[in-house]
């Protein structure tokens, strides 16, 4: 883990009431408020309690809390070092709030959400950051309910609310005559599974996942497999946030430059962002002849140096070449870095040093011999 990445531990921006990702969470907190309480829904034998909220839940968790109590498979990709911080071989920063599930509910919750910083080594460009915000919704039922609903099990309970409650949300943020549609998916922890998506700008977007919670988790958490039944949800706050208020790129949340801050405020979700003078890039290229004998260099370890050296002055990390030497069978790449302040020009100076640091972590950090 660089130190870009550590020092965002503890930043906590889901928690500033002014902050853009604050303020999605709390517009999504007041309507499962509302639907909890909402007398045709209590009518209905829907709602019940009001949903339990934890937002400050520490990002560092079990392996087995991250990946085996949500039932992600041994060899899924998700478990490599390539996409998930390791801080030893049995503790990992979380990859989604769903590493706080089966905790939640052996701890007796029966209808939560929790919002936090979830951390993935990733791409860079506008729209993918190491560390980004997510949001995890559950609901559990017991067989009185769906007796009482006059349906067949909990599956079929679980799943109607769960449209219906989501639908609903999307139209709170997105507006009364948004179009939205159900898309069949598949998730580990989910089955069914489903992702929602709305028209948005003339094109349909995925704005989040959920299905019927799989029985093996309520049941390794301790709940009777068969009396009860749950729903899931998972939503990240950057995508909301980006849409709604139409932010252009993922590194302004972490801006603390007043042109940006001063433009939300708490309950403010008629904001929309005012672009401000955006300063010219510098492209830098560097090749490399990838390690013989040793994993090929991903891209996302290519992003992770860039990350560690140049912070959020890297605005992209773009694949331009790939070539293996057809005597030698040596495997060459190159890529080519944007870089960008969001706050001030870059001097040429500066960024030539920069890429001079990129060049040599390349070299001692991954083994690679630059070209």
């Amino acid at each position: 883990m660089t130190d870009a990445v550590f020092d965002k531990m503890g930043a906590s921006l889901h928690t500033r009431p002014d902050h853009p990702i604050a303020i999605i969470k709390e517009a999504i907190y007041a309507y499962f408020d509302a639907a909890a309480s909402d007398p045709a829904r209590l009518a209905a034998g829907h709602g019940r309690s009001a949903f339990s909220k934890f937002d400050a839940l520490h990002p560092v968790v079990p392996a087995t809390a991250n990946f085996d109590e949500v039932l992600v498979p041994a060899d899924h990709v998700s478990r490599s070092p390539n996409d998930t911080y390791y801080v030893d071989d049995a503790t990992v920063l979380r990859c989604h709030t769903s590493a706080h599930q089966s905790s939640s509910l052996r701890a007796g919750e029966r209808a939560f959400l929790v919002t936090g910083d979830v951390y993935r080594r990733d791409s860079i460009d506008c729209s993918h950051y190491p560390v980004f915000h997510q949001m995890e919704g559950v609901r559990v039922f017991e067989k009185s309910e769906w007796e009482a609903a006059g349906l067949p099990d909990g599956t079929a309970l679980a799943e109607r609310e769960l449209k219906g409650l989501l639908e609903g949300l999307a139209a709170h943020l997105f507006g009364p005559s948004a179009e939205t549609r159900w898309v069949d998916a598949y998730f580990p922890f989910t089955h069914p599974s489903f992702e929602l998506e709305v028209l948005f700008n003339g094109e349909w977007m995925e704005v989040l996942g959920c299905g019927v919670m799989q029985p093996a988790i309520l049941g390794a958490a301790g709940l009777e497999e068969g009396a009860v039944s749950a729903w899931a949800f998972g939503l990240g706050l950057e995508r909301l946030a980006m849409c709604l208020f139409q932010i252009p790129d993922i590194r302004l949340f972490w801006s603390s430059d007043p042109r940006f801050t001063k433009q939300f405020r708490a309950g403010g979700m008629g904001s929309r962002f005012k672009p401000y003078s955006k300063f010219p890039p510098c492209f830098k290229d560097v090749s490399f002849w990838q390690p013989e004998g040793k994993p090929a260099v991903s891209e996302n370890d290519m992003c992770e140096v860039v990350r560690g050296v140049a912070g959020d002055l890297a605005e992209a990390v773009t694949l331009i070449d790939a070539f293996t030497h057809p005597k030698t069978g040596r495997a060459s790449t190159c890529y080519r870095i944007a870089y960008r302040s969001m706050e001030r020009s870059l001097e040429d100076e500066e960024i030539n040093a920069v890429q001079e640091r990129v060049r040599g972590a390349l070299a001692d950090g991954l083994g690679v011999e630059l070209r």
